[in-house]
Protein backbone atom coordinates (compact mmCIF):
# COMPACT_ATOMS: atom_id res chain seq x y z
CA UNK A 1 0.00 0.00 0.00
CA UNK A 2 1.88 3.43 -1.08
CA UNK A 3 1.97 5.94 1.50
CA UNK A 4 -0.04 8.08 0.14
CA UNK A 5 -3.24 5.59 0.31
CA UNK A 6 -2.58 5.68 3.93
CA UNK A 7 -2.45 9.28 4.42
CA UNK A 8 -5.61 9.93 2.93
CA UNK A 9 -6.90 6.53 5.15
CA UNK A 10 -6.28 8.79 8.06
CA UNK A 11 -6.82 12.10 7.35
CA UNK A 12 -10.32 10.66 6.85
CA UNK A 13 -10.62 8.76 10.15
CA UNK A 14 -9.29 12.30 11.73
CA UNK A 15 -11.95 14.19 9.87
CA UNK A 16 -15.01 11.67 10.94
CA UNK A 17 -13.44 12.08 14.49
CA UNK A 18 -13.39 16.08 14.59
CA UNK A 19 -17.15 15.78 13.88
CA UNK A 20 -18.48 18.40 16.31
CA UNK A 21 -21.45 16.24 17.00
CA UNK A 22 -19.37 13.51 19.27
CA UNK A 23 -20.06 14.46 22.72
CA UNK A 24 -15.93 15.19 23.10
CA UNK A 25 -16.03 17.50 20.27
CA UNK A 26 -19.10 19.31 20.27
CA UNK A 27 -18.12 22.89 22.09
CA UNK A 28 -15.02 22.75 19.31
CA UNK A 29 -17.41 24.07 16.68
CA UNK A 30 -16.55 23.20 12.88
CA UNK A 31 -12.58 24.01 13.40
CA UNK A 32 -11.01 21.26 13.70
CA UNK A 33 -13.35 19.21 10.97
CA UNK A 34 -12.66 22.20 8.50
CA UNK A 35 -8.92 22.15 8.55
CA UNK A 36 -8.98 18.50 8.11
CA UNK A 37 -10.84 18.98 5.37
CA UNK A 38 -9.24 21.69 3.63
CA UNK A 39 -6.08 19.89 4.02
CA UNK A 40 -7.47 16.67 2.65
CA UNK A 41 -8.81 18.30 -0.45
CA UNK A 42 -5.08 19.82 -1.43
CA UNK A 43 -4.20 16.43 -0.81
CA UNK A 44 -6.61 14.73 -3.12
CA UNK A 45 -5.56 17.76 -5.89
CA UNK A 46 -2.18 17.03 -5.62
CA UNK A 47 -3.12 12.85 -5.95
CA UNK A 48 -4.71 13.77 -9.06
CA UNK A 49 -2.33 15.97 -10.42
CA UNK A 50 0.53 13.87 -9.71
CA UNK A 51 2.40 15.19 -7.41
CA UNK A 52 2.09 13.02 -4.45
Amino acid sequence: MPISTLVIVVLILVLIGAVPAWPHSRSWGYGPSGIVGVVLVGIVVLLLMGRL
